[in-house]
């Protein structure tokens, strides 16, 4: 059966998301730091980044040193604790100083003369492959790269120079036959890991061929069954308690059995640890997504109408209100970077309501406002969000203390005075609150308003030429 790997290789994304600090702008990129991302694959480096200077890889999957070569600029390449087995492909780096392969599963040590064209390397770190086992290992490499001042953080002097020059043929000789020797081990190494991989596909395969293996198949298929009391009993029943902790325990007993079993150091068993660590990450999460109770959406208007005081997201807020603009203001203390899209406002004329990542805040009113001329905000400096709510203007009926707010305090004491007065006529029984008719024609007589265009009636006491007529009337 044949082993199916997916490879986890280098997307653009995954640079852009690590080149912060250039703006995510990764054509003049010259730092590149991908550590612990699961990487199995070096892929499009060279042609996306080709300013390069540093390039940290370091604790991944990487099996093959590969797609970098075109990286003239790049100085330093680290690529410690991966699945590399040997150097090659690093010819074309002119500029590399410095280069750590430590913890890797080197074992052709004479993959280093590769480096020769590479002229200004100066420090290479193999410790932790098994060619740093190799009887004469430090010597081979000494006189292989003359241009190494530094190897595994320890200085070469001239003298151990000389010396390994003086040695070379023989160390030379122990070291092929320590590498024949390795290369036997190691095919036999992975032929055991594909067998092995192979009969754990196998078993899977039966696991999920055999009837009832996720607890589903006899359901599934009574479910298709015309409902009948006696089909009903033949339903499989839910999973209980006790069986679910037995179920539990097995996968416990299972992990434990896996991590304490012996391994070997290669990269297949680095490869094995990684896919057991996903098989229980999904597992841990199918097994939330089944426990996890789903919440009942919140209450915030009840049977009857009335709106509730909510506030899920747990914000600060200030509710004030604006008597000389008549209006209300609402101060919500939203997260400042939070986006604008993921804030929803509704304002009612009685209640004011806020989705902030879909978590209602609401807020009744101490009086009517205007929704449609209602306006939200948010504040620049602070992110807060500002909603403005002019009041219903309200219809003066009389005067009132609220009427005449704005009046001086004599003419407020005035008013006070006047209402007192029109309380007393109102209550007092001896008093009238209508017209006195019998003094009407004698408060008439006596007020009695002339208009400026009548004439002026004289006496005739008063006027000399007055002759009495008695055939004319009197004047009423």
């Amino acid at each position: 059966m044949p082993c199916v790997t997916s490879f986890l290789s280098v997307t653009e994304d995954l640079i852009r998301r690590n080149a912060e600090h250039n703006d995510c702008v990764i054509f003049s990129l010259e730092e590149l730091s991908l550590h612990q991302q699961e990487i199995e694959r070096l892929e499009h480096i060279d042609k996306w980044c080709r300013d390069l200077k540093i390039l940290y890889l370091q604790n991944n999957l990487i099996g093959k040193i590969e797609n970098v070569n075109k990286l003239k600029k790049l100085e330093y390449l680290n690529l410690a604790l991966n699945n590399i087995e040997k150097i090659e492909n690093l010819e074309g780096c002119e500029r590399l100083a410095k280069l750590d392969l430590t913890v890797n599963f080197i074992g052709e040590l004479s993959s280093v003369k590769t480096l020769k064209d590479n002229i200004h390397l100066k420090e290479l770190f193999l410790m932790g492959n098994p060619c740093a086992d190799f009887d004469g290992y430090r010597e081979f490499v000494v006189v292989t790269l003359q241009q190494l001042k530094w190897l595994d953080g320890k200085e070469i002097e001239r003298s151990e120079r000389i010396q390994a020059l003086q040695n070379y043929p023989a160390v030379e000789q122990r070291i092929r036959e320590q590498e024949k020797a390795y290369c036997l081990k190691r095919a036999k190494d992975k032929q055991e890991a594909q067998r092995k991989l192979e009969a754990e596909l196998e078993n899977e395969d039966k696991k999920k061929s055999h009837p009832g293996f996720d607890g589903r198949w006899y359901t599934d298929i009574h479910a298709t069954l015309p409902s009948s009391p006696e089909s009903k009993g033949h339903l499989q029943a839910p999973e209980t308690q006790e069986e679910h902790n037995k179920k539990k325990l097995n996968e416990i007993d299972d992990d434990l059995e896996f991590w304490n079993k012996p391994s070997l150091f290669t990269p297949e068993s680095r490869l094995e640890t990684l896919r057991h660590m996903e098989k229980q990450r999904k597992d841990q999460e199918k097994l939330s997504k089944k426990t996890k109770t789903v919440k009942p959406p919140r209450v915030l208007i009840t049977g009857d109408g009335k709106a509730l005081n909510v506030n899920e997201p747990k914000l600060d807020f200030s509710l004030k209100d604006d008597e000389k603009h008549n209006q209300i203001i609402l101060d919500l203390a939203v997260y400042r970077y939070m986006d604008t899209s993921l804030i929803e406002v509704d304002v009612q004329p009685t209640y004011v309501r806020v989705m902030v990542k879909g978590k209602p805040f609401q807020l009744v009113l101490p009086s009517e406002v205007k929704p449609d001329s209602s306006s939200a905000q948010r504040s620049q400096t602070t992110g807060h969000l500002v909603v403005c709510m002019p009041k219903v203007e309200e219809v003066i009926t009389g005067r009132t203390a609220k009427s005449m707010k704005g009046a001086s305090d004599s003419s407020r004491e005035q008013t006070n005075r006047r209402n007192k007065q029109i309380e007393k006529l109102e209550v007092d029984p001896s008093k009238y609150s209508y017209p006195d008719v019998t003094t009407i024609v004698q408060e008439k007589n006596h007020r009695a308003r002339r208009l400026g265009t009548e004439p002026k009636i004289v006496s005739r006491e008063e006027d000399p030429d007055f002759e009495d007529n008695p055939e004319v009337p009197p004047l009423m």
